[in-house]
């Protein structure tokens, strides 16, 4: 008896052993009881301690498919790049906090004035007139000038050396002689380079116009559209040439805005035609570019020595930096004719379409 009870306990023994490895079994097959098994709160490569995302961490992938191509861009890739910039000012080119007089100013009615001894120095005048220039060798500097002329300043044919640096300069919308307009703020006739400098200019229809000369860190900006004695709505440019030039144009580091409407006359930020004769010979460097047709007529077909580098075309108008695109008449194949470096404020990479 006492041999059948040992042997009874025996097996109660052996089934409570045997019960207890079934259920660790399970757990281990079940992964319960292995913290391996369970879901990372640390997404794999995290630092340590890194939050979980949320499901609205995480976009959908039309959140983060990239817009359509903007039509005459040529870009490859649309996408936004860390490399955008917000405003001219903000991204280090010229606004109207960079440019203009630096001193008090002294006001000058002068009317429309000739000037006409060389090395004549014209500094902190206020001026309510124009300027003709008939000399050589002439700075015109931290000053204003309030035009009702054609131009705000002139160099004549013949003469060289003009310098406008640190000065405003703007007109009366309606009181020019083009039929209420006013055409060109600063016009080199002459047949060397000019340079304009640190200038704030406004309302001319076209800013600057030249074939040759150095324009730098100017800041161009409202340009106003009119119609002109023939009735037709005047084209507007922040800077204009018209070829044919035998020096270079050089046009770095300005902000260059149209903001005219096309259907009253806007052309371009930087408009180089062959109106004149071939373009050629002419550096656009580091400059902010907005407004137009197209932010930069190139040259077309001929033009030589076309250099265009590093220039951001705004988005701030048109989404492609002028109402048609960035750039037209681009010259491809002309000797001496590159394209670096050029993209829109949103970071996309500006190619010229083929």
């Amino acid at each position: 008896m006492t041999r059948n009870r040992r042997r009874l306990g025996a097996w109660l023994l052996a089934g409570v052993v045997l019960a207890v490895v079934l259920t660790l079994y399970d757990a281990d097959r079940t992964g319960v009881s292995d913290p391996k098994a369970a879901p990372s709160a640390t997404p794999s490569g995290a630092a340590p301690g890194t939050p979980a995302p949320t499901t609205g961490d995480t976009p959908s992938p039309s959140a983060t498919a990239s817009p359509s191509p903007t039509p005459g861009t040529g870009e490859p890739s649309p996408a936004p790049s860390p490399t955008a910039c917000t405003s001219p000012g903000a991204c280090g080119y010229p606004d109207a906090n960079s440019t203009g007089p630096r001193i008090a100013l002294e006001r000058h009615d002068t009317g429309n004035m000739s000037v006409k001894k060389d090395g004549t120095v014209i500094k902190g005048w206020d001026i309510r007139g124009s300027l003709d220039i008939y000399a050589n060798d002439v700075t015109v500097i931290d000053s204003r000038i309030t035009s009702t002329n054609w131009w705000g300043i002139n160099l004549r044919p013949g003469f060289s050396g003009l310098k406008v640096l640190h000065t405003t300069i703007t007109a009366v919308p309606g009181k020019g002689p083009d039929n209420g307009g006013v055409n060109y703020a600063v016009s080199n006739m002459g047949g060397s380079s000019i340079e304009v400098g640190w200038c704030d200019i406004s309302v001319f229809g076209n800013a600057l116009s030249m074939g040759q000369g150095d324009l730098h860190d100017n800041y161009v900006h409202d340009l106003v559209a009119f119609r002109n004695q023939g009735g037709e709505w005047q084209h507007t440019d922040a800077v204009i040439s018209g070829g044919g030039n035998k020096g270079r144009l050089t046009v770095r580091h300005n902000t260059l805005l149209n903001a005219t409407p096309v259907d009253k006359g806007a052309t371009a930020a930087v408009g180089l035609f062959a109106d004149t004769g071939v373009v050629s010979s002419v550096h656009v460097e580091d400059n902010w570019l907005a407004g137009g047709a197209y932010a930069l007529y190139a040259g077309g077909p001929g033009a030589t020595g076309i250099r265009v580098t590093g220039n951001v075309f705004s988005t701030q108008y048109h989404q492609a930096g002028g109402a048609y695109g960035p750039v037209t008449a681009w010259n491809a194949g002309g000797a001496g004719n590159v394209w670096k470096d050029n993209r829109m404020s949103d970071g996309r990479t500006v190619e010229p379409a083929p």
